[in-house]
C-alpha cells in the first residue's frame, strides 16, 4: 500500500516514481487559483488524458445492464475476505498482474473494513463492492493496468465528490496512483467527508485566489485545442518575440523612449523591445510640433525607417487588392492559413515568420470578436496584406535584428481597418506612435491591451506631421492665445466667427406671407430653428411660392418684391432663366462626373472643364455635398428613370457665375443670399429651372417665387411638395415686369387730412 504524501512542489506530481523524495504517492484538494495553479492544471490534465483519467462530473452509477451483466459474470456471491477479492478481481479485470490484482484487492479490503467498523452490515458492504467492481470496470480499468509502474498513473476529478467516489478513489490512490481533486466551490462540501482531511491534503500556496468565473476542464480544453490550431497556423515558430513598452520606465516623458536605440532597450537576444503609444493633446503649443520635426530628423540620422501618415491610411487600391488571390473559404481558419502565405519576406525568415504570427494572432482576434460574416473577416485580412506589402519595403529594408522601424499616424485611427492595421504592426520590430494633437477632433477608435496612452491637457489643431517634404508652419504665443481667446468667445456663446463653420444644412421654415418679409433681411443666426450641431450648421431658409396678387394693386405687389431686392438677392424676371434646348458643355462630360449614382469627385475636380475649382474648397465640398443629396433625395421626377441625373450634374457643373459669386461669399450663419423669381406669364419654367431652385434651396438660399397668375410652375417637376404655397389674392394675368430695381412705390396717405387735400397737391 502507498502512503499519501506532502508536495515540496507542484512539480513532484510529474516525477516517476523512483525519483520522489519519498516514494509514495500524492492526494491533493485544489480549492484556489492562480498562475502557478493554472499551468499546474494544464500539465495535469495533459497528463490524465494519457496514462489516466479525467472526470468531468459525477461518476455515473451501474445502470441495469451494468448490474446484469455483472451478475452474468460474476454472480452476486460476497464474502469479506481477501482472497474473495483477489479471485473475483482476476475474473472480471484480467488484464492485471498479481502485483496490481493484490494492491487493489488489499485496499478494497481495508476500505471495506473500515466501514464494518462504522456499523456498516455486510449487505451495504456488499452493494459498495458491487459499486466498486462496475466503476473499475467501466471507468477505471486503464488506470489499474498501469498501477506499480515508474510512470505514476493520474486521476483528476472535476467538482464536489461524493462518498462512495471518493472511497473508490482512495483505494486507488492507496493501491498507487496520483489524484487531483478539483474543487471551485471551496471545501466545505469534502469536510462533511472527511474532517479531519485523514485521506487528502488541501493544496496551500501563496497567492491563491477564486477561480475565474467560468473555469472549468471543458473550457481549459477547448483553449488548449485553439492554441494547438493556433500553433498550426503560424507554421514554424519565429526565435524571437516582441516586448511592447514592457521595458519603458514610465520616467521619460511623451517621445522620449523614441529616440532610445534599440540596444539600450533590452539585453535579451530573443526579443525586440518595441513601443506601442498613443498621445492625446500636446505637451505644449509652442514646443510641440519643433519636437516632432526634431525626433524626425533624429531617428533618421540614427538610420532608423520612418514611415509618416497624414489623416487616415490611403484605403487599399484596386490593384493592390486584386494583388491578394483569395479563394472560397469555408471556416475562418481556413482563409487565414491560405492568406498566411502571401506574406513573404526573403530577406530575412525570422522576421517573415513574425509578420505570420502577427497576422495570424490580429485575425484569430477579429474571428472571436465577430465570426458571423466569413466575407467581412477576409476582407479585413486582405487590407492587412495589402498596407502590409505598401510599406513593406519603406518599413524593413535590409532589416536585421534588433533594428526597430517607426511607424507615425498623425489624427488617430479613423476605422477598425486602420486600429486593425496598427495592432498588427504593434507585433512587429515597429515603433507605433498615433498622434492625436486635437482633443476636440474625433477620438481615435483604436484599443489594445498592448497600448500605452498619454493624456495632455492642452489641445492643437495640428493636421500634418512637420516633416522635411512639407511646408512646416508653427503657431507663436499670441498666436496660440488668439486661438483660445477663439474657442471661448465662439464655442457655445451665440458669437460666432467669420465663415467658422464649413458645413450646413438647410431646414425649410414654414412661414405666414407676412412673415416672409420680416425674416428676409434677418441674418440667419436669428432665425427660429437656427442651430449648430458637431460643427454642422442647421440654416433656416425660406421657400416659398406667392401666388396672385393682394388687393389686385399692382403698385403695391411690385412694391412689396422690391423690398426683397437686397445686394444679395438675384432675380430672373421671364420663365424660362434656362431653356431645355440651350448650350451647355456640361453634358457630355456628365457620365464621367456621376457613376453608380455617385460624384466622382477626384474626376470632377481634376477636369479641365471644371469650372468651380478657384472656390474655397469647403464651398467646393459644399456644393458637391449638395449635389449628391439633391441625387440622392430623387427630388427631381425622372431621377434614376430616363437620365434626369444626368442633367442635374450638367446643370449644376454650369451655374450662372454671378450665383456662384454668391455662394463663394456665403457665411453659413450670417446673411444668406435670395433668389426672387417672377414668372408673370403662361410660359413654362423649364427642368433645369428646377433642378437649379432645388439646389440653391440646399445650398442655403432664401427662395420665393412670385406668380401673380397662380399656374403651375416650378413644383412640376419636384415629386414631392418641397415650397410653402400662399394664396394672397385674385389672379392677374399678362403682366409686365417693371425695372423693379428702379421701380417706386407711390407714398400713400395714411391720415384724414392727406386723404381730403389729396387732389390739390
Amino acid at each position: 500500500m502507498f502512503e499519501h504524501k506532502r508536495l515540496v512542489g507542484l512539480d513532484d506530481y510529474f516525477k516517476e516514481l523512483s525519483a520522489r523524495p519519498e516514494k509514495g504517492v500524492y492526494f491533493y484538494r485544489v480549492c484556489g487559483y492562480n498562475e502557478q495553479v493554472a499551468e499546474f492544471l494544464k500539465k495535469y490534465y495533459e497528463a490524465a488524458r494519457t496514462s489516466g483519467v479525467i472526470i468531468e462530473g459525477r461518476i455515473p452509477n451501474p445502470d441495469n445492464k451494468n448490474l446484469a451483466y455483472f451478475e452474468e459474470m460474476m454472480g452476486m456471491d460476497f464474502k469479506m475476505d481477501l482472497n474473495f477479492l483477489t479471485m473475483k478481481l482476476k475474473k472480471w479485470l484480467p488484464r492485471m498482474s498479481d502485483y496490481q490484482r493484490g494492491a487493489v484487492a488489499g485496499s478494497i479490503y481495508n476500505t471495506l473494513n473500515e466501514l464494518r467498523s462504522q456499523g456498516k452490515n455486510d449487505n451495504m458492504l456488499k452493494n459498495c463492492y458491487i459499486k466498486f467492481m462496475c466503476w473499475l470496470y467501466y471507468k477505471f480499468e486503464r488506470v489499474t493496468a498501469q498501477l506499480g509502474e515508474s510512470k505514476v498513473p493520474k486521476i483528476l476529478y472535476e467538482g464536489d465528490i461524493s462518498n462512495y467516489e471518493l472511497l473508490l478513489i482512495t483505494v486507488l490512490s492507496n493501491a498507487g496512483c496520483d489524484v487531483v481533486l478539483l474543487q471551485y466551490n471551496g471545501d466545505d462540501e469534502y469536510l462533511k467527508l472527511d474532517p479531519m482531511s485523514k485521506t487528502s491534503y488541501k493544496l496551500d500556496i501563496a497567492g491563491l485566489g477564486a477561480f475565474p468565473d467560468g473555469f472549468s476542464l471543458k473550457g481549459m480544453r477547448q483553449m488548449q485545442q485553439a492554441e494547438a490550431n493556433r500553433q498550426r497556423l503560424y507554421g514554424p515558430e519565429p526565435r524571437f518575440t516582441n516586448c511592447t513598452n514592457a521595458w519603458m520606465s514610465g520616467e521619460e516623458e511623451h517621445i522620449a523612449d523614441f529616440k532610445k536605440p534599440a540596444a539600450e532597450r533590452g539585453t535579451d537576444p530573443k526579443m525586440f523591445y518595441n513601443i506601442f503609444t498613443r498621445i492625446n493633446g500636446v505637451w505644449d503649443k509652442l514646443t510641440y510640433l519643433n519636437d516632432l520635426y526634431q525626433m524626425q530628423l533624429e531617428l533618421k540620422k540614427s538610420g532608423r525607417q520612418v514611415v509618416v501618415i497624414d489623416e487616415g491610411i490611403p484605403l487599399p487600391t484596386p490593384d493592390e487588392i486584386n494583388g491578394v488571390p483569395r479563394k472560397y473559404y469555408n471556416q475562418p481558419e481556413q482563409m487565414i492559413s491560405d492568406l498566411a502565405l502571401q506574406i513573404r519576406y526573403g530577406n530575412n525568415i525570422e522576421l517573415q515568420r513574425v509578420m505570420v504570427k502577427s497576422f495570424v494572432d490580429t485575425m484569430l482576434g477579429e474571428c472571436a470578436a465577430d465570426n458571423s460574416n466569413l466575407n467581412r473577416l477576409t476582407n479585413k485580412a486582405v487590407y492587412i496584406i495589402c498596407w502590409l506589402k505598401r510599406y513593406m519595403t519603406q518599413l524593413f529594408a535590409n532589416w536585421r535584428m534588433p533594428e526597430l522601424a517607426c511607424f507615425i499616424l498623425m489624427g488617430g485611427c479613423k476605422n477598425e481597418h486602420e486600429a486593425m492595421f496598427l495592432r498588427f504592426l504593434a507585433r512587429l520590430p515597429v515603433d507605433v506612435l498615433i498622434l492625436v494633437p486635437n482633443l476636440n477632433a474625433d477620438k481615435c477608435c483604436l484599443t489594445d491591451k498592448l497600448l500605452f496612452e498619454q493624456n495632455c491637457a492642452e489641445t492643437l489643431d495640428a493636421k500634418k506631421f512637420p516633416s522635411e517634404t512639407t511646408q512646416i508652419q508653427m503657431g507663436t504665443l499670441a498666436y496660440h492665445a488668439e486661438r483660445e481667446l477663439d474657442t471661448l468667445m465662439y464655442q457655445d456663446s451665440g458669437i460666432y466667427r467669420n465663415r467658422q463653420y464649413s458645413k450646413a444644412n438647410a431646414l425649410t421654415l414654414k412661414t405666414m406671407y407676412e412673415e416672409i418679409a420680416l425674416l428676409w433681411k434677418e441674418e440667419l443666426k436669428y432665425r427660429p430653428n437656427f442651430s449648430t450641431v458637431e460643427d454642422v450648421v442647421n440654416m433656416p431658409v425660406i421657400f416659398a411660392k406667392v401666388s396672385g396678387v393682394k388687393d389686385g394693386d399692382l403698385e403695391q405687389y411690385w412694391g412689396s418684391i422690391k423690398q426683397l431686392l437686397t445686394p444679395d438677392t438675384f432675380l430672373i424676371t421671364q420663365a424660362p432663366y434656362i431653356s431645355t434646348d440651350s448650350y451647355n458643355e456640361m453634358k457630355s462630360y456628365s457620365t464621367e462626373f456621376l457613376k453608380r449614382g455617385m460624384l466622382q469627385r477626384r474626376v470632377i475636380k481634376n477636369h479641365p472643364s471644371y469650372r468651380y475649382g478657384f472656390l474655397r474648397d469647403e464651398i467646393q465640398d459644399h456644393m458637391l455635398d449638395k449635389l449628391q443629396l439633391l441625387i440622392d433625395s430623387r427630388m427631381i421626377k425622372g431621377t434614376f428613370e430616363n437620365g434626369t441625373e444626368y442633367t442635374i450634374v450638367a446643370t449644376i457643373m454650369n451655374l450662372n457665375m454671378d450665383m456662384v459669386r454668391k455662394i463663394q461669399s456665403f457665411d453659413f450663419t450670417k446673411s444668406n443670399p435670395k433668389l426672387v423669381y417672377i414668372n408673370p406669364g403662361e410660359r413654362m419654367i423649364s427642368l433645369e429651372d428646377s433642378i437649379i431652385i432645388a439646389f440653391l434651396n440646399l445650398i442655403g438660399f432664401d427662395i420665393v417665387f412670385f406668380v401673380p397668375t397662380g399656374y403651375q410652375s416650378v413644383e412640376k417637376f419636384f415629386n414631392t411638395t418641397v415650397m410653402e404655397e400662399h394664396q394672397i389674392g385674385q389672379y392677374v394675368y399678362d403682366l409686365n415686369v417693371p425695372d423693379l430695381r428702379r421701380f417706386v412705390v407711390k407714398k400713400q396717405p395714411t391720415s384724414w387730412r392727406e386723404r381730403i387735400f389729396k387732389r390739390g397737391k
